[in-house]
């Protein structure tokens, strides 16, 4: 029986892996969630239904303790990171967004193992999270992330020529002019059911920017052996090259629930956290480059990564920004990289240096956004 604290259990994330636990509870125990709060009768029925001794929320602490008697109920912006080192066998971070980061790290300092499904932690802060983590402490959850885990699993680290992100491409991988792009049909991706704003990432593909920092970081490996490709299909979610030409592929349904599985549950396997692929049907698998001019998200990112210092908390921080902006209908489509490459530029003689703690990168994030928000301002 595995003790879980699930850090944004009402996103979707943290929903399927509260259908992991109902699916086993010979497994796993809920002793702790959290969310924003903004839905207070989803978290208050989580917490009912998994019997849970604790619960963080930002929004409607009141009206959640109420509902809650002998639940501790804590409340307030640092409510996740306190509850992240509440001693138990695994966090599983479905927060989305950089205020991930100081849960990682409160965790990752007590010796709890994280299942990191915030992959703002490691873009954001990866030098800091890298230097407390142990090993298999930090076991990845997002399904491309998972996939190359499983595919080095066993492989000397000299032997890999170079890692192989797969990404869906989003809705407007066959459009040409994304001028004109609405929010509706940003938001309608063709394979995946996720949060708005990871949504509208896949669509300007900087989803698949921020991942190849993460993979940069998860797996020690330079810029130059991580490559991403267009897999429409969503069914090889990455794959690792090796120096003998062979490739190692790790395929599945387009369901998150087995890397979920496979995370919170590491090193045993889920059996049925997911249907298998059916193989008595025919499949048709297509893989393409990814067309740099019109996604520059995964030039810049790769350029921000390294560079290193406080770019990528910068690159990040700025299209948080600007992501809301244009789910308010302030900015258009292709503004969002627009903007964020306009920040990096500002700021990116400033931010070389290391960033040495928690505090750093909160002021290299505010100074970022700031300046984003005087951008768009201006627009």
């Amino acid at each position: 029986m595995r003790d879980l604290v699930i850090l944004g259990s009402t996103g979707s994330i943290g929903v399927q892996a509260l259908e992991i636990v109902e699916a086993n509870p010979s497994l796993f125990r809920v002793i702790a969630i959290t969310s924003a709060g903004t839905n207070p009768n989803e978290i208050i029925d989580q917490a009912k239904k998994f019997k849970v001794s604790v619960v963080g929320v930002v929004n409607n602490a009141d009206l959640i303790r109420s509902a809650l008697p002998g639940v501790n109920v804590i409340d307030g912006p640092d409510a996740s990171t306190e509850i992240a080192a509440i001693t138990c066998d695994v966090v599983l971070n479905a927060i989305t967004g950089s205020i991930g980061l100081g849960p990682t790290l409160a965790a990752l300092k007590v010796g709890n193992r994280v299942a990191l499904a915030n992959k703002e932690s490691l873009v954001a802060g990866g030098d800091l999270v890298m230097a407390l983590a142990k090993e298999n402490q930090l076991i990845p959850v997002d399904s491309e992330h998972s996939a190359i885990w499983q595919a080095l699993m066993g492989n000397a680290k000299k032997a890999v020529a170079k890692l192989v992100l797969t990404a869906s491409g989003g809705p407007f991988r066959d459009r040409t002019d994304l001028s004109g792009v609405t929010l509706d049909e940003a938001l309608a991706h063709p394979t995946w059911s996720m949060g708005p704003v990871v949504t509208i990432n896949s669509a300007t593909l900087m989803n698949k920017g921020l991942e190849i920092i993460e993979a940069h970081y998860l797996f020690d490996m330079p810029y130059k052996k991580i490559e991403a490709v267009i897999h429409p299909q969503s069914i090889v979610h990455s794959m690792v090259e090796y120096v003998d030409g062979s490739t190692i592929a790790q395929a599945s349904p387009p369901n998150m629930k087995a890397p979920i599985a496979f995370a919170i549950n590491y090193p045993d396997r889920v059996a049925g956290a997911t249907p298998p692929i059916d193989w008595s049907k025919a499949h048709t698998w297509t893989f393409a480059p990814i067309d740099g001019e019109k996604f520059p998200a995964i030039e810049l990112a790769r350029r921000c990564g390294e560079l290193g210092g406080g770019l990528p908390a910068i690159f990040n921080a700025s299209n948080e920004v600007a992501v809301q902006a244009f789910i308010h209908g302030r900015i258009g489509f292709t503004s969002i990289i627009e903007c964020v490459e306009e920040v990096v530029q500002k700021l990116g003689s400033k931010s070389s240096g290391s960033l040495r703690d928690l505090a750093d990168v909160s002021a290299i994030e505010d100074d970022a956004r700031r300046i984003a928000q005087d951008l768009l301002a201006k627009a």
